[in-house]
């Protein structure tokens, strides 16, 4: 059976459509949406429903679009509470989770996106906030069934899923992996916006008496330290920018 046979007679479209319309509340959906992948599916099947939503882009100032900016732009915010690493990422909570907030929000989250992701449910409480209840309607999606369903429907996408990319998230996100090192040559002016401010973080903590950042010699070397740190294996998950 190949793929288009397998994806059908799932009816994973149907199945996206029906948890739509069962939770549907009467003021709409909170459609969280930037034109990733999954964002532009669930977007497209929202449409399909023909349920009521308004789609919420949260910019994190790092990213191409400039729709709802937070109150401090990342990188003034990184010089207050230091560089984010994958154990220690306030970025992700300040910049990107906030909306929905009594709400049924609509998201791309998939079992498929890591080991992380396989462990949500289709519909669930948001564990940072309980007033915001998640509507997750291609949970079950794998990347085949997203470009699949992309494909039938001719919907347009980001053209750096045509270069390779998998993911794309946040520029630098410590989730990244080797991926950042790519990402600094590809935009310049993003590598040369953080070392000033990474140089900003570095004249702090010296003003501060703080000898972490000794070891460095100024804010371009911490940088580079940075965003060459080693982990053990790339992971995707909460690194999305079009989420």
């Amino acid at each position: 059976m190949n793929r288009k046979n397998l994806f059908e007679s799932y009816n994973l479209i149907d199945i996206a459509i029906e948890r739509l319309r069962t939770f549907e509340p009467p003021e709409g959906y909170y459609l969280a949406f930037s034109g990733g992948k999954d964002s532009i599916c669930i977007k497209k099947i929202a449409d399909i429903a023909g349920v009521k939503y308004d789609a919420h882009y949260n910019v994190t100032t790092i990213d191409p679009p400039d729709w709802e900016k937070p109150e401090t732009p990342f990188l003034k915010e990184m010089v207050k509470r230091g560089f984010p690493q994958r154990h220690r990422r306030w970025c992700c909570e300040y910049l990107k989770e906030k909306g929905g907030a009594g709400r049924l929000v609509i998201t791309g989250v998939r079992w498929a996106e890591s080991m992380q992701r396989a462990k949500r449910k289709s519909v669930e409480h948001c564990t940072k906030d309980k007033s915001k209840i998640y509507i997750n309607p291609i949970i079950e999606w794998t990347d085949d069934d997203v470009w699949e369903f992309i494909h039938m429907y001719k919907i347009p996408y980001c053209g750096l899923y045509d270069e390779g990319w998998k993911r794309i998230g946040c520029l630098f996100c410590p989730m990244a992996g080797k991926r950042r090192l790519i990402e600094a040559n590809r935009f310049p002016k993003y590598r040369r916006a953080f070392i000033r401010y990474f140089q900003l973080l570095y004249d702090k903590k010296k003003s501060e008496g703080k000898t972490s950042v000794d070891r460095w010699k100024d804010g371009e070397e911490m940088f580079n330290w940075w965003i060459s740190e080693e982990k053990s294996s790339d992971i995707p998950d909460q690194c999305v920018m079009f989420e």
